[in-house]
């Protein structure tokens, strides 16, 4: 898990991030913004998913774990799209 934020980044909300345009089909990669740590489940850490839909703020992120696939609602603070 990540321990601690660069010196730089510390106190920051990425605004980028928090507004980011994410579409349902497209790749992402889930990463923990620490200092937003609500919604984020902690042992996907770096796992990559897809967007399957959105529910009112939040986005819903399909990933798979082992042979399951699983649906997690989260933020889209935690979540960074990835170039397809």
């Amino acid at each position: 898990m990540l321990g601690r934020k660069r010196l730089r980044q510390k106190g920051k909300l990425g605004l980028s991030r928090a507004f980011a345009d994410i579409n349902e089909g497209d790749k992402v990669a889930l990463v923990s913004d620490l200092s937003f740590s609500r919604g984020f489940p902690e042992r996907f850490q770096g796992k990559t998913g897809t967007v399957t839909g959105k529910q009112g703020k939040s986005i819903i992120v399909s990933v798979y774990d082992g042979k399951r696939e699983k649906k997690f609602i989260v933020q889209r603070i935690h979540l960074k799209k990835l170039s397809s």
